[in-house]
C-alpha cells in the first residue's frame, strides 16, 4: 500500500523478543530489563498481524530482535512464515552466536536471506561492545563464513564505532568472498544518542586507501536504503546504511512491529499504533486491518536525527526491534 506521500510500504521488520544474548552498549546495555513474558506477541498473534500486513501489500519481512533465536519457535514460526500464501521473502538478522547448527534448517525452509550483525573482528573491541567474551568474535566469524558456504544470501551488519576504525578493511575484506558487507551509521536512539560516532564518508575514505578503484554500483540487493559499492577484486559489494548524514526518507518502503505489538511507521518518533490490546481483545480482521492501514497512511514525512531535540523516541533498539 501507499502512504500518504505516496511511497510504496512493502517492507516489515518484524521483532519477535527484546531479548538477547549479548549487551551491546547502543542497544542493550546492561540494566535494561527485558519485556514480561505475558506482554510478548505470540507467535499466532504475529502471524495474524503478518497475513493483514499481506493484505495491505506488505510482501517482505526480516525477523529480528533482540537475538530472535534466543526465542523458542523462532525456526518453526519463519517457516511458517515462508509459507503463507502472499509472503515473497523472509530474512533473518541475527547476531551469529546460535547460528551454524540451524543452517540447514534455514535451507530447508527457504529463508531468502540472513544478516550477521558484526561491528570489528577485534576480539578485545568486540567484548568492549557486547559487554561478552571477546573470544565469541571467532564464533561469529565461522558462522559467516559456513552461511554463505552453504548458499544461504550472507551479508554483514556492522555499526559504525570509533574503536572499530582498525577493523573496517578487514571487515571489507569479507566482500572478496562474495558476501555483502554493510556499514551502518550509529542511530542516535536509545543509549546510542550519547555516542559520537563517525559518518560512513570516513569508513569510506579508510576503504578507498585497500581498494582505490571502489565506485557505487546501481544494484538493488535487498529491500532496505544501502547504498553499494563495487570493484573488480570484490565478489560481494560494500554498503553504507547513511540515515543519519544522508536521510532516505523519500524512498523508505518499511514498518517495524516491536515484540510488544506497537506498529512504528519511523524508528524516530515514539508515535506508534498498539495493537496488542485489539488482538487480545478478539477484534476482528477487518478491524486490525483498518487500524494498520490508518498506521501506515500517516508514516511521518521524514525523521529528525539531524535534531536530537526533535526526536521522541526515548527505548532503546532492543526494545523497538533494531
Amino acid at each position: 500500500m501507499k502512504d500518504s506521500y505516496g511511497r510504496d510500504i512493502r517492507y516489515m521488520r518484524l521483532s519477535i523478543t527484546d531479548r538477547c544474548n549479548l549487551r551491546c552498549f547502543y542497544c542493550m546495555p546492561e540494566g535494561i530489563c527485558p519485556a514480561e513474558q505475558q506482554d510478548v506477541l505470540s507467535y499466532e498473534e504475529l502471524m495474524r498481524i503478518c497475513r493483514v500486513a499481506v493484505s495491505l501489500g506488505i510482501t517482505r519481512f526480516k525477523v529480528t530482535g533482540g537475538e530472535p533465536l534466543v526465542r523458542p519457535g523462532c525456526m518453526e514460526f519463519m517457516q511458517e512464515l515462508k509459507k503463507m500464501p502472499g509472503v515473497e521473502q523472509v530474512t533473518l538478522t541475527t547476531n551469529g552466536l546460535l547460528l551454524e547448527p540451524l543452517i540447514p534448517e534455514l535451507l530447508k525452509a527457504g529463508i531468502d536471506g540472513v544478516n550477521i550483525s558484526l561491528d570489528t573482528p577485534d576480539p578485545e573491541h568486540y567484548q568492549q561492545i557486547t559487554g561478552h567474551d571477546g573470544e565469541k568474535v571467532r564464533k561469529v566469524k565461522h558462522s559467516i563464513m559456513t552461511c554463505a558456504a552453504a548458499g544461504l544470501k550472507t551479508k554483514v551488519n556492522a555499526v559504525i564505532l570509533s574503536s572499530c576504525r582498525e577493523g573496517w578493511t578487514e571487515l571489507a575484506k569479507l566482500a572478496e568472498k562474495g558476501i555483502d558487507v554493510r556499514f551502518i551509521e550509529l542511530m542516535p536512539i536509545g543509549t546510542g544518542a550519547c555516542e559520537e560516532a563517525p559518518g560512513y564518508r570516513e569508513v569510506l575514505e579508510i576503504l578507498r586507501q585497500q581498494y582505490p578503484d571502489l565506485q557505487p554500483v546501481r544494484e538493488v540487493r535487498g529491500n532496505g536504503p544501502a547504498e553499494y559499492w563495487g570493484c573488480p577484486s570484490l565478489k560481494g559489494r560494500i554498503g553504507f546504511i547513511h540515515a543519519v548524514s544522508e536521510r532516505f526518507c523519500e524512498s523508505c518502503n518499511r514498518v517495524r512491529i516491536t515484540c510488544t505489538g506497537s506498529l512504528k511507521p519511523c524508528l524516530c518518533y515514539e508515535q506508534g499504533t498498539e495493537l496488542k490490546g485489539m488482538l487480545r481483545e478478539g477484534c476482528s480482521e477487518e478491524a486490525l486491518k483498518k487500524t494498520m492501514e490508518e498506521a501506515i497512511r500517516e508514516k511521518p514525512l521524514a525523521h529528525c536525527f539531524d535534531r536530537q531535540e526533535g526526536i521522541s523516541e526515548r527505548r532503546t533498539m532492543n526494545q523497538i526491534g533494531g
